[in-house]
């Protein structure tokens, strides 16, 4: 390991169908939640750790984000501009002191894919997660639960939010309305991982799923751990959830940043 801090690598290609109202002209990362893109949340969590090295991999309308990102202090600042020259003056504003690497890892590639693809930039461990879920996950504490399991990947679990809601009947009346229980013992990826470069040795090409490929071959040979998580997480597939989101960004704080 090096004495520097991993960097983050963001998935941020996928096409986002379930939400396409929104996706049918922004990669699904760009979607705005309170104001801002919400890749722009998952990025200022983890600076609030101290990872601030970004690598971003891009896909599907994957120009926008590097627009986003290329024209970044505009973007948060006020301009001048001069119609006659096009010069432009960035006056006061707001940026941040990261580093974000804008990689395009195909429109049509899976998640596995993507990783592979990235190799060039990632020559040690590092951490990774989805681009479009929120969550207040101890990033330190991650880390730490990855160090003392020694595995290749660690994966954040999460109870899965209510999805749907539970109907009480009787003679086809509703006595009660109530979302979904769920079983506290229930689990799912919610994605927040550490991952060793060991990893690229499981990726086979841009059509490699992580989830159920890598991750899969690492469960069986006991090389994947896991981090459990009971604080917030919640993840953008929908438009009732990027509705909710957004609800909740306007909340003093906002979940995701306790």
């Amino acid at each position: 390991m090096s004495e520097t801090r991993p960097k983050v690598v963001i998935l941020a290609g996928g096409r986002g169908t379930r939400i396409a109202e929104e996706t049918h002209a922004i990669p699904k990362p760009m979607v705005m939640i309170g104001g801002r893109p919400i890749i722009w949340h998952i990025m200022k969590h983890y600076a609030r750790f101290g990872y601030d090295d970004f690598v971003i991999a891009c896909g599907y309308k994957g120009y926008v984000i590097k627009e986003y990102f290329t024209n970044y202090l505009r973007h948060q600042s006020d301009v001048t501009v001069n119609l006659s020259t096009g010069a432009t003056e960035v006056l006061a504003g707001h940026s941040e002191d990261w580093t974000v690497t804008l990689a395009d890892t195909g429109a049509e590639s899976m998640t596995g894919g993507r990783i592979a693809r990235l190799r060039p930039f990632l020559d040690d461990r590092f951490l990774l997660t989805y681009g479009d879920g929120l969550s207040n996950v101890p990033i330190d504490q991650l880390v730490a639960r990855h160090e003392e399991a020694d595995a290749t990947v660690t994966v954040t679990a999460v109870s899965p939010p209510p999805r749907f809601g539970a109907l009480e009947l009787v003679d086809g009346q509703v006595r009660s309305f109530a979302e979904k229980p769920i079983d506290p013992h229930d689990r799912i990826n919610g994605g927040y991982f550490v991952v060793e470069p060991a990893i690229f040795d499981h990726l086979t090409g841009d059509d490699c799923v992580f989830e159920t490929g890598p991750l899969s071959t690492l469960a069986r040979a006991g090389r994947l751990a896991a981090y459990v998580h009971d604080g917030f997480w919640m993840a953008m597939d929908t438009v009732r959830e990027r509705d909710e989101l957004n609800r909740l960004a306007h909340q003093d704080p906002p979940p995701w940043t306790t």
